[in-house]
């Protein structure tokens, strides 16, 4: 069973450069597997509390190679909730790579803990019957300080439901639970990476900074 390493957020960070400069990313330094995966991109300006630019994933198994590759573009440039991630915001970015283990299905909408478990909600609208699901990684409840119930409600709502949420819909959700590995990564890690391992700090097409080679 793989788990989120240092290497698969690099190659998130490489993929990301290479789109900028029209160019092939290096080829990834960890090994392949089949996982459900997570790409989050954060911005943190002035020490401040990072800020969600994007995040996108699969909650179906796929290779993690061409899956990190995919996804690290995906979550970065076309999050419908963000306007696509600019090369002049990399020295603000984190990176953090999820992979996800450990399905269950969950006895009732409850069945699950803050801190552990990520949530995948199904269910149908009482009146409309249309099919409604959302999930939820393991961290965001906790990160966001809910409680279960808050953070139900929440999924709820960001599954397109705008609805009175009622007794009634907390029990027709059918829930899955998870569990995840993660790894976070901040730009600046990554050129220190990129120094120390291949001996040059990456340059952006149409920045004043060119790479730098370093003895």
């Amino acid at each position: 069973m793989a788990s989120a390493n240092r290497e698969m957020a690099v190659y998130c960070f490489d993929t990301l450069v290479s789109h900028y400069n029209n160019e092939e990313s290096p080829p990834p330094a960890f090994d392949d597997a089949n996982h459900p995966l997570f790409v989050t991109w954060k911005k943190i300006v002035n020490g401040g509390e990072p800020r969600l630019r994007g995040c996108i994933g699969t909650l179906e198994a796929r290779r993690l190679i061409s899956g990190f590759k995919d996804y690290a573009l995906t979550s970065a440039l076309r999050d419908r909730r963000f306007p696509p991630i600019q090369p002049k915001e990399l020295p603000f970015l984190q990176c953090t790579v999820s992979v996800l283990t450990d399905y269950e299905d969950a006895e009732d909408y409850l069945d699950w803990e803050v801190g552990k478990h990520g949530i995948i909600i199904e269910f149908t609208e009482p009146v409309t019957n249309i099919k409604r699901n959302a999930t939820y990684l393991p961290e965001v409840p906790a990160h966001e300080g809910w409680t279960k119930i808050e953070a139900i409600d929440s999924l709820v709502r960001k599954a397109g439901y705008d609805g009175e949420i009622t007794d009634a819909v907390h029990r027709r959700i059918q829930l899955t639970r998870y569990q995840s590995t993660l790894f976070s990564m901040h730009y600046s890690e990554y050129l220190s990476y990129v120094k120390a391992t291949r001996g040059l700090v990456p340059a952006i097409n149409g920045t004043s900074k060119p790479a730098t080679a370093f003895s």
